[in-house]
C-alpha cells in the first residue's frame, strides 16, 4: 500500500511545488526539494527507499533521451570542443579535487575518489528546467556537457569503486581502456539501437505501435550498454540525437502529436518526481549518518560545495584562454564568449539525478567482508552538495543573469520566421505543377492560392517585412482567428448539449472535440514546441 500512498504523495508534491514556485516566483526544483526534505518529517515515508538501479534504469534513460532529442545537434557540432572539454578534463579535475578535499577531511583515498566522482557530473535535467531562459548556445552547450559528463564520472566511480573494495587496479593502460569502452562502445550500442529504432518506426503505420517502439528504445540502448560494460548514459544520448535527426523522416504527423505529447508529461513527472525524493534521501541520509557528527559531515558539504563550483569557475576562467593561445583561427575567435557569460555558465553547473544514483550504488562492504569506508558520510555529503547546488545557484542563477545582461537571443525566431516563409513561399510557387498532377478543379486551386498568399502576407507582416496591404491581411488574419475560435466554441458548446441530451454517445463527443481542440492548438499556437 506504501507504493500507491507514495505515488498520490509526488503527484500531489509535484502539483503543489509548481504552483507555489510560479507564484513566489522561484524556480520549481527547489520548491520541490524542500517538500521533499519536509516530507521526510511523515513516519510513513522516512524508510522509503530509493535504489540506485530505479534511478539509472527507470529514471535516467527517459529523461536523458528527451533532453537528447530536444537538444539541437547543430549547436553541440559548432561547440564540440567546448562540450568534450567540460564533460571529461572538468569533471576529471572537479573529482580530484574533490577527493583532495575528502582525504584532508578524513576520508581513505578510495572512499575520496569515490565522492570526487560522486558530485563531478553536472545533471542534465536540472540544468534544462533551471537554465532555459539563457542564450540558445549557452543552454546547448550546458546540456550537452550534462549529457556526455556522466559517462565520465560513472567510469571514474567504477574505477575507485573497484579499487576499494579490491575488484579493480590502477595503471595508465587498463584506466585508458575503461575510457575507451565507456565512450566508444557506448556511443556504438547507441548507434546500433537507433538504427534499428529507424527501421521499426518506418515499418510501424499505427501511431500507438510507433510510439511504444520509440518508449523501448532508450531503455533498450541502455541496456545494451550497460550489458558489455559500456556507458549507458552516452548510449542513450548518442541513440537520442540520431533519432532527432531520422525520427521528423520516418514518423506520420499523429505519431509526432502523441510522442510530443507523451514525453512532454511523462518526463515532467519523472523530473519533478525525482526533485522531490532526492529531498527525501537528503533527510535520510542525515538520519542514517552513524560514522561522524552531523557538523563535521556539515561543514564536509559546505567545503565541497564550494570546491565543486570553484573548480568549475577556475576552469572556464582558464581553458578558453589555453585555446585562444593554441588556436588563432578567425572562426574560433567568433565563437568566444565573454567574461559575463562565463559566469553565468559557471553558475549553471547543478547536481542532481546521477550524483544521487552513484552515491546510492556505493557497496556497502569490502571483499575481505569489512564496511565501506565512510559510506554513509558519501550519501549524506552527495545529498547535500545537490541540494546546495540546487538551491543556491539556482537562487542565483536569474540575479546572475540580470548582472550579465545578456543580448537578447533572437536566433530561433529569426530561423523560425526564414523556415516559416521560404516554406509557403516554395509551397506556393509549387502549388500550379502539384494541383495539374493532382487534376485539382481550377476554382479549388484558386481558393487554395489565395489562402497560401494570405498566410505568406501575414507571416512578412508580422516580421515587419511588408508594405501596407500585407498590414491589412495582418489585421485580416487576426479578426479571422478570433471569429474562428469563437465559432469553435459554439461548435463545443452544441456537441457537449448533444451529449447531454443523449442524442450523441460519448464516443462521439471525444471524435468531434479532438478535430475541434487540433484546430483551436493550430489557430493559437499554443502548442509547446517540444
Amino acid at each position: 500500500m506504501l507504493a500507491l500512498e507514495l505515488v498520490v504523495v509526488l503527484g500531489a508534491a509535484l502539483v503543489l511545488g509548481h504552483v507555489i514556485g510560479n507564484r513566489l516566483r522561484i524556480a520549481p526544483p527547489i520548491v520541490l526539494l524542500a517538500g521533499g526534505v519536509l516530507l521526510g518529517f511523515v513516519p510513513a515515508l522516512r524508510e522509503v527507499p530509493l535504489p540506485p538501479e530505479a534511478v539509472l534504469l527507470l529514471f535516467l534513460p527517459a529523461l536523458l533521451y528527451w533532453e537528447s532529442l530536444t537538444t539541437s545537434l547543430r549547436e553541440i557540432r559548432s561547440n564540440l570542443r567546448a562540450i568534450v572539454l567540460m564533460s571529461t578534463v572538468l569533471v576529471i579535475a572537479t573529482a580530484g579535487a574533490v577527493a583532495a578535499v575528502g582525504h584532508a577531511l578524513g576520508l581513505p583515498w578510495g572512499a575520496a575518489w569515490v565522492l570526487g566522482a560522486a558530485v563531478a557530473p553536472t545533471d542534465a535535467t536540472a540544468t534544462g528546467v533551471l537554465a532555459r531562459a539563457l542564450p540558445r548556445r549557452t543552454v546547448t552547450t550546458l546540456r550537452a556537457e550534462s549529457l556526455v559528463n556522466d559517462g565520465t564520472a560513472l567510469v571514474l566511480y567504477g574505477l575507485a569503486a573497484g579499487i576499494t573494495v579490491g575488484a579493480e587496479h590502477f595503471t595508465l593502460p587498463h584506466v585508458s581502456a575503461l575510457f575507451l569502452l565507456s565512450y566508444a562502445v557506448g556511443a556504438l550500442a547507441g548507434v546500433l539501437v537507433a538504427l534499428a529504432g529507424v527501421r521499426v518506426r518506418a515499418r510501424l503505420a499505427d501511431p500507438l505501435l510507433g510510439n511504444v517502439a520509440l518508449l523501448l528504445i532508450p531503455y533498450s540502448a541502455f541496456l545494451l550498454a550497460e550489458a558489455v560494460h559500456a556507458s549507458g548514459v552516452l548510449a542513450v544520448v548518442v541513440c537520442g540525437l540520431i533519432m532527432s535527426q531520422a525520427g521528423p523522416r520516418v514518423a506520420s504527423a499523429e505519431t509526432r502529436r502523441q510522442a510530443t505529447a507523451f514525453w512532454s508529461l511523462a518526463t515532467f513527472a519523472l523530473n519533478g518526481s525525482l526533485f522531490v525524493l532526492v529531498g527525501l534521501q537528503a533527510q535520510n541520509a542525515v538520519r542514517s549518518l552513524t560514522s561522524t557528527g552531523i557538523a563535521k559531515a556539515a561543514l564536509a558539504v559546505l567545503v565541497v560545495s564550494a570546491v565543486v563550483v570553484g573548480v568549475r569557475f577556475a576552469f572556464l576562467f582558464t581553458s578558453p584562454y589555453v585555446i585562444r593561445v593554441l588556436d588563432r583561427r578567425p572562426q574560433q575567435r567568433a565563437r568566444r564568449a565573454g567574461a559575463r557569460m562565463r559566469v553565468v555558465s559557471a553558475t549553471a553547473g547543478f547536481r542532481g539525478a546521477v550524483s544521487l544514483a552513484v552515491a546510492l550504488s556505493v557497496p556497502r562492504t569490502l571483499d575481505s567482508g569489512a564496511p565501506f569506508p565512510e559510506r554513509d558520510l558519501i550519501i549524506c555529503v552527495t545529498c547535500g552538495v545537490i541540494a546546495v547546488t540546487l538551491v543556491t545557484q539556482g537562487l542565483l542563477l536569474p540575479v546572475v543573469v540580470r548582472w550579465a545582461r545578456l543580448p537578447r537571443d533572437t536566433d530561433v525566431e529569426a530561423e523560425r520566421h526564414l523556415a516559416r516563409t521560404l516554406a509557403a513561399e516554395e509551397a506556393l510557387a509549387a502549388l500550379p505543377e502539384v494541383a495539374a498532377g493532382l487534376g485539382t478543379a481550377p476554382e479549388v486551386l484558386e481558393r487554395t492560392r489565395r489562402e497560401y498568399e494570405t498566410h505568406l502576407a501575414v507571416l512578412r507582416a508580422g516580421h515587419g517585412d511588408g508594405d501596407g496591404e500585407d498590414e491589412m491581411a495582418l489585421t485580416y488574419n487576426r479578426h479571422y482567428g478570433e471569429l474562428r475560435l469563437a465559432m469553435i466554441a459554439h461548435k463545443r458548446a452544441t456537441v457537449l448539449r448533444l451529449r447531454d441530451e443523449r442524442r450523441i454517445d460519448d464516443t462521439v463527443l471525444r471524435q468531434i472535440q479532438a478535430h475541434l481542440d487540433i484546430e483551436e492548438v493550430r489557430l493559437t499556437g499554443r502548442e509547446s514546441a517540444e
